[in-house]
């Protein structure tokens, strides 16, 4: 017959002269009396021909029905040759070293997007703002999809900062990849946001259409050249225009990559969003802009200067507005670039090289070529285009001075 609730509580705090009273329950469940009067249920076991014991815990924190189904589980381990103390010190050691939220994205911070997104500072920036100071010392199997649901709707609502639903998208997908990244790494398990879409919380990246005029990119051109305006900016813009790159491709960029004597500028793999290695032909007409830049450089980058990604975003979504256009962003630049070339009619391989897209299909798997010949001719040909579009003539019936010329005297 097993012990019952009430003979424990009268037991209970019951102090005795002998050592220990070992009562037995059953399924290997005993209580342990000892002689101060505590209870403490202890599961006994054999396990390679030796008798152990397995202290459980003690009453009342722990109760009656659950320390016999904690004895049932240690049951089962013997069944299936495990070996119940191993397996309790392992669910100990797990409780223990419970991996947090903070530490999950921060694992998929250093071992992913730290070499294959150019801009991961500024995943890091939305985590450190956005989801650390919410669940991030939360351990990450014990915070479950309500949880996340509620940050991602404050970033969305606005609760904290103003709102952000397009940011609250951008997020969460980060946050799922990172989660399957530990996961399939065993560094931590989590499957909270598995069934969670971009819909469900906020709104999705605009893909956008915008592509600047020619009268535009002229404005453009000329706000470059006014020395009244931020010399990182003038150039870096400047620049973007020219090759149509990413903006993370010239902010990180180091003086190195660019070869004067070949006029190439070769973009390292672990600057490139494709994550593989860009090729760019420098035209002839940038040769003595660049080289300022490159001897005027005392910290090794090109810009002069190492910006957060966050700084220059805002201050190129800002840019339209001191020109008077409709609205615009540095990003747009890529796709005026783009259009332009297809209107200068450069074959559309050679466009998607230039803009650092991987190739698709047969030509991803067998073409390792960087067509620096067929990209040279193309970016003269738009250097060329935009030398003759921005020598209009003004009121005085001269040609405008190069913005190139401008920028250096």
């Amino acid at each position: 017959m097993g012990v019952t609730e009430t003979k424990l509580k009268k037991l209970n705090g019951t102090v005795h002269d002998r050592k220990v009273i070992k009562i037995s329950d059953r399924d290997g469940l005993y209580i342990f009396h000892l002689a101060s009067g505590k209870l403490t249920f202890t599961f006994r076991y054999q396990w390679n021909g030796k008798s152990r014991d397995l202290r459980i815990g003690g009453y009342p924190a722990l109760s009656l029905t659950q320390a016999r189904e904690k004895a049932l589980e240690f049951r089962k381990m013997l069944a299936l040759g495990q070996e119940p103390s191993i397996q309790q010190r392992l669910q100990k050691n797990a409780v223990v070293e419970a991996v947090t939220v903070q530490q999950a994205l921060e694992h998929w911070l250093q071992g992913y997007a730290l070499n294959n997104r150019t801009n991961h500072d500024k995943h890091r920036a939305q985590f450190i703002r956005h989801i650390y100071p919410r669940i991030g010392d939360l351990p990450l199997e014990q915070v479950d999809t309500h949880q996340w649901v509620a940050v991602f709707d404050a970033i969305s609502s606005g609760t904290y900062y103003k709102p952000a639903p397009k940011a609250s998208g951008y997020i969460l997908m980060n946050c799922k990849q990172a989660l399957k990244y530990c996961r399939v790494r065993q560094f931590a398990a989590s499957r909270a946001l598995d069934d969670l879409n971009i819909a469900d919380i906020g709104e999705g990246q605009d893909k956008g259409d915008r592509v600047l005029s020619r009268d535009e990119l002229m404005d453009l051109l000329g706000w470059c050249g006014e020395r009244v305006k931020k010399a990182y900016y003038r150039n870096l813009v400047y620049l973007l225009v020219h090759f149509g790159c990413r903006t993370g491709e010239l902010r990180l960029s180091k003086v190195g990559e660019w070869d004067l004597d070949s006029m190439i500028w070769t973009i390292p793999k672990q600057h490139s969003k494709s994550n593989v290695e860009i090729k760019r032909p420098i035209p002839e007409a940038l040769k003595n802009f660049l080289s300022n830049l490159i001897n005027a450089s005392e910290n090794g980058y090109l810009l002069g200067d190492l910006k957060q990604s966050e700084a220059v975003s805002q201050y190129g979504r800002l840019i339209y507005r001191s020109l008077d256009h409709d609205k615009w962003t540095l990003h747009d630049l890529r796709r005026t670039f783009a259009t332009a070339l297809g209107d200068l009619r450069v074959e559309p391989y050679i466009v998607e090289q230039l803009l650092g897209h991987s190739l698709g299909g047969v030509l991803a798997i067998y073409n390792r070529s960087h067509h620096i010949k067929a990209k040279r001719q193309a970016m003269d040909v738009w250097t060329q285009w935009l030398t003759d579009s921005f020598k209009t003539l003004d009121p005085s019936g001269q040609p405008k001075e190069h913005v190139c010329d401008a920028l250096w005297h």
